[in-house]
């Protein structure tokens, strides 16, 4: 092996654009910077985040204590989930936390109607849909909303 035959990797060496040398050259006259106004000028300077003068995203957004509207407190469970608990059973958050089907004990739980189910349960939950009620009470069960805490 010789110095000769060692190379750069394949594009760690790249051609430096050349610019304001003439209007043949496709970067002429202004140099790629479009005409007048700050971005112009020589040592020109945007803070991050500049707008043009616009009010910059960081000032329009709420500094403290905000809460998104489109968040969903509830954690979601469907009826035909319900079917790893035994006959009988009373099912409540923290039931249905041991069997890894919501995430948080304090959070609140609320049943959707998907899914088919055909054992008795006694439900404790904080929201339950129509669909998900009828098809409870249909497996003659029962379904009790808990107050929010």
């Amino acid at each position: 092996m010789r110095i000769t035959d060692v190379h750069a990797p394949r594009g760690a060496n790249k051609k430096i654009r050349a610019v304001g040398r003439g209007v043949g050259s496709g970067r002429g006259k202004t140099s790629g910077r479009g005409n007048k106004g700050q971005g112009s000028r020589a040592g020109r300077h945007f803070r991050p985040g500049y707008e043009g003068g616009q009010t910059m995203l960081f000032r329009r957004l709420p500094k403290r204590g905000f809460t998104s509207r489109s968040c969903n407190p509830y954690q979601i469970v469907n009826v035909g989930s319900l079917e790893k608990f035994s006959k009988g059973a009373t099912v409540s958050p923290d039931n249905l936390f041991d069997e890894g089907l919501i995430k948080n004990k304090e959070g609140l739980v609320k049943l959707l109607g998907d899914g088919k189910l055909d054992k008795t349960l006694h439900l404790k939950v904080h929201r339950a849909t129509e669909s998900a009620v009828k098809k409870i009470q249909a497996a003659s069960g029962t379904v009790e909303i808990l107050k929010k805490s």
